[in-house]
């Protein structure tokens, strides 16, 4: 399995949008505080109402294969983040 450093994975994050106007589309997996895995798909960015930087937290929600949004915004800690895009997260 390939392997990208988070600082990428942040840096891709920070891409709010595309040259044709559209919202990058990412596929993740992160580990919640109760140690469930969770394996997101589609997802996209999105804005929390919590301080971002200083909670380091990163905001998805789900989409659909239309970019339709499916879900509700979900605050992920960028160090639970386990896989982005098919590729395993190294700090």
């Amino acid at each position: 399995m390939q392997t990208i450093r988070r600082k990428v994975v942040l840096a891709e994050y920070d891409v709010k949008q595309l040259p044709n106007g559209k919202q990058p589309v990412f596929s993740l997996k992160f580990i919640k505080n109760n140690g469930e895995l969770v394996f997101m798909p589609r997802a996209v960015a999105c804005g929390l109402t919590a301080n971002m930087s200083s909670n380091r937290l990163r905001g998805f929600v789900p989409v659909d294969l239309n970019g339709d949004k499916i879900g509700h915004p979900t605050p992920v800690s960028i160090d639970a983040i386990t896989e982005w895009n098919g590729a395993q997260v190294e700090i």
